[in-house]
């Protein structure tokens, strides 16, 4: 199994986060205000540590689970702490009105982040096309992108520990268009769809 280190203490660190435990894998949690790290630690159960922000990760995955404005400080924040990990970008860059990308530029969250990570850390696009309702009742594809094939392999090896199928959508650059089929997923919800999500694939979903 894998040990994942999750910076951020939100809905999306809940969620993966108890997914990751129930899946065998070793958790520890990061954010800012250390007591609701400590919380979410415990919430989680399973052996889950709380990190220090700022720290060395102690897992090799290390999840982003901020909203997209907080990612790219995040990564530059750690710096060096990062060297050698896996880093996960879970985020929708959405514009304040929901239809449309923050970013204008054919880049993405991700890609961003590549540019601030220390060097031999690699950075990969994932899990932002599932609704976390989804998530925690369903098993989704989940669309991944990244330019280091071992470090995609880990990311694989973490998302079928979830009990999901892991989708390679290619290099880092196709993460611009997975935040594309984010806000497809958010244009669907928006209009009614309900519990459909974009991740083909789902084989469970809540009556």
């Amino acid at each position: 199994m894998s040990s994942i280190s999750i910076i951020g203490t939100g809905n999306m660190a809940r969620t993966i986060g108890a997914l990751a435990v129930a899946g065998g894998n070793t958790v520890e949690v990061m954010g800012r205000d250390h007591s609701k790290s400590t919380d979410l630690a415990k919430a989680l159960g399973g052996g889950a540590t709380t990190g220090e922000w700022g720290a060395v990760p102690a897992g090799d995955i290390v999840i982003v689970a901020l909203l997209s404005d907080g990612v790219v400080p995040a990564v530059a924040h750690y710096g060096d702490a990062l060297a050698g990990k896996v880093i996960v970008d879970i985020s929708n860059p959405f514009n304040s009105t929901f239809d449309g990308l923050a970013h204008r530029e054919v880049t993405s969250i991700a890609q961003e982040a590549a540019k601030v990570a220390p060097a031999g850390a690699s950075v990969v696009k994932g899990f932002n096309t599932v609704f976390r309702h989804v998530l925690e009742n369903g098993r989704p594809d989940v669309f991944i992108a990244g330019d280091n094939a071992q470090a995609k392999a880990g990311v694989e090896a973490f998302i079928k520990s979830l009990g999901m199928r892991p989708m390679d959508t290619g290099g880092l650059e196709m993460a611009h268009w997975l935040e594309g089929a984010g806000l497809l997923t958010m244009g669907l919800a928006r209009h009614g769809v309900g519990g459909w999500d974009f991740a083909l694939g789902v084989t469970e979903l809540p009556s």
